[in-house]
This record gives C-alpha cells, sequence and structure tokens, in this order.
C-alpha cells in the first residue's frame, strides 16, 4: 500500500496550519506549529509571506485534504470522479466519501489517537465489521453498520492504553461507542454540516472540474 512517509510535522508546516497527524502531540507545546509556524527549509521564513493565487489556494485545499486522510493523488482522484457520478452536490458527496473512511470512522470514534494508528491497527486485522473480518483502511461503512475490536485483540497492551482514554473522547453525534462491548455504531448517514473539517471541498472540486 503506497503511503506518504515525509515526516508528520513537516507536512503540517508545508500547509501553515495544525493537520492533527500525530494525536495528542499536536494538542501540546512540542507541535511543530507552536514552535516553527513557517514552511520548513533554508528559505521557510520568506516563503510564508507569499500571497497565494485563486489556484494556489485549490491546490492548497487539496494537499491539505490529502494529508489529513493519508491518501495519495490517485486515490484521491478516485473519490471526486465518484463523487461527480453520484446523484446530489459534488462538494457533499465528496466530503461524505471521505469521512466515511473505516480508518477515518475508527478515529472518529475516539478510540485512537490519529488516523495513522487506526489505518495500522485495521491492516493488522483488529476488527470486524458486521462479524466479519476487514483490513482495508478505505473500506466505505455504512449507516448501521457495528465495528468491533476481535476478542484476539483486546488484551493487546496498545489495547489497554487507548482504552484507558476511549471513555473521556468526544465523538460526533451520529456514532456511538459501547465501552463494555468495544464496539462503535454508525448510527445514521451524517449530514454536511456535522462533518468538521478543515478543508474546503467546494474548493478541490473546483480544482479537479478545470
Amino acid at each position: 500500500m503506497a503511503r506518504n512517509l515525509d515526516p508528520k510535522c513537516k507536512q503540517c508546516r508545508r500547509i501553515g496550519e495544525k493537520l492533527f497527524l500525530k494525536g495528542e502531540r499536536c494538542s501540546s507545546a512540542k507541535c511543530a506549529i507552536v514552535k516553527r509556524n513557517y514552511p520548513p527549509g533554508i528559505h521557510g521564513q520568506k516563503n510564508k509571506m507569499k500571497k497565494q493565487s485563486v489556484y494556489g489556494q485549490q491546490l492548497k485545499e487539496k494537499q491539505k485534504a490529502k494529508k489529513i486522510f493519508g491518501i495519495l493523488e490517485k486515490q484521491f482522484n478516485k473519490y471526486f470522479q465518484t463523487a461527480k457520478n453520484m446523484k446530489g452536490n459534488t462538494s457533499d458527496n465528496f466530503l461524505k466519501l471521505l469521512n466515511m473512511r473505516f480508518d477515518n470512522i475508527v478515529y472518529k470514534s475516539g478510540l485512537v489517537p490519529s488516523r495513522t494508528n487506526a489505518r495500522g491497527l485495521i491492516t493488522q486485522g483488529h476488527f470486524m465489521v458486521d462479524g466479519k473480518n476487514v483490513n482495508i483502511p478505505s473500506y466505505q461503512l455504512k449507516s448501521g453498520q457495528e465495528i468491533k475490536i476481535k476478542d484476539s485483540k483486546k488484551a493487546k497492551k496498545v489495547w489497554q492504553e487507548f482504552m484507558t482514554k476511549a471513555a473521556k473522547k468526544e465523538r460526533p453525534d451520529w456514532l456511538s461507542f459501547d465501552e463494555k462491548a468495544q464496539t462503535i455504531k454508525i448510527i445514521k448517514q451524517p449530514e454536511t454540516a456535522e462533518l468538521l473539517n478543515v478543508f474546503d471541498p467546494s474548493l478541490i472540486i473546483e480544482f479537479y472540474s478545470k
């Protein structure tokens, strides 16, 4: 599986915003954006002052979304093509496709501190979806489906650490987490207004529509 191996803190600094790629570290004083809020490289502080064109703004939003969800260009473009061919608003469809990815749902449930953690656990076979083994991070989930941690994995040290924090995490209203059964339930298909994102999907649609 192809993935972006660039240092996560540098990815945030290139964009100029917190993308929360490293979980709890991003909310601490150790965050690279707090310490060095300018692009990496010897000319980083000079480049920070450059004014962006409309194309530059569209490209920035695309790059931002790709880094947040950990997706490379080929797959990201496929999401756009799929959204364009669906009924309804392309921008809304695009946003929902990204948010209904398996790894994003696990992250949004509060079980893990980052999407990177979610992807790793999914590929290692820690979860079942509606009683079936699923180890594909990009798997599209639907309303009513249930994600469960495998019984054989619950005793792992990683879950003992995550579970102590999961109960305190906030999660969207369209997701529920049963701490006792250790299951995630997708209560309903989220509305666009319920999907909080730090990028503008309409600019991404404009970029691909040229």
